[in-house]
């Protein structure tokens, strides 16, 4: 029973990745996961039973099925951390008029849980569920800096090898927590800039970020200052909320 569940969640994760392909045909799933067509169908049949996986009808390869969305959807609802971000997200959006997003630390990885779309034609543009490298992007760096010194240095050894590289971001998240918001130009994407804010549950523990994401053309040290500022506003709020 455990092994046929290993085996099913082999298969989920190579489906997850995708490497670029529009699905996968059985044979490169076999071939991955080391096991026997006849047991990669069987398994496969049984996941496609529950919507876990589907069939592409014209090509007949495999993707991750409908099951994940409303799992994730569900999850996403009872996160309370959502509900006490989202009018807070609304309300900095409608006002700066820039695209807002809403992340979350998961060990040496944050994955975004909402945003709400700047109207704007040219916008940046968040995708929900991506994970990312903690040492990677504002709203990380925002993290890392308000975590336990110790526990933000644990997460940077597993992900930066080089020491002079880790120690270089490590002696700036002080000045990240001083100025209660953090700043990255083009870290995801060029020609954009991330100006984020942690949120702080009970005890103080770092739960989340709120970030605005914004086009660097253009883009002055006033504005980047009057964002920060918003953007600390909103996390307080929303850190308040929480019992932080």
């Amino acid at each position: 029973m455990v092994q046929s569940i290993d085996r099913a969640m082999q298969i989920i994760r190579i489906l997850e990745s995708d490497d670029g392909k529009s699905g996968w045909p059985i044979s490169d799933i076999s071939e991955k996961v080391g096991l026997p067509l006849s047991t990669t169908h069987r398994l496969i049949s049984s996941l496609v039973e529950h919507d876990l996986v589907a069939q592409l009808a014209e090509t007949k390869r495999y993707i991750l099925g409908p099951k994940w969305i409303e799992l994730g959807v569900r999850q996403l609802d009872q996160l309370d951390l959502r509900t006490a971000a989202r009018p807070v997200m609304e309300r900095i959006a409608a006002e700066v008029k820039e695209t807002v997003f809403l992340s979350i630390p998961n060990g040496t990885f944050s994955m975004g849980i909402d945003k709400i779309e700047s109207p704007m034609k040219l916008r940046v543009v968040e995708n929900l569920g991506e994970r990312i490298a903690m040492n990677i992007g504002a709203p990380n760096k925002a993290m890392l800096a308000n975590m336990d010194p110790r526990e933000a240095e644990a997460i940077l050894i597993k992900l930066i090898a080089d020491k002079e590289s880790r120690n270089k971001l490590l002696q700036s998240l002080p000045d990240i927590k001083r100025a209660g918001y953090c700043v990255s130009y083009a870290e995801m994407t060029e020609g954009t800039v991330a100006i984020a804010a942690p949120i702080l549950g009970f005890g103080r523990r770092v739960i989340g970020a709120i970030g605005i994401g914004v086009m660097s053309y253009g883009l002055t040290e006033d504005r980047v200052a009057y964002l920060g500022k918003e953007i600390v506003a909103g996390a307080g709020e929303v850190t308040n909320k929480m019992g932080g």
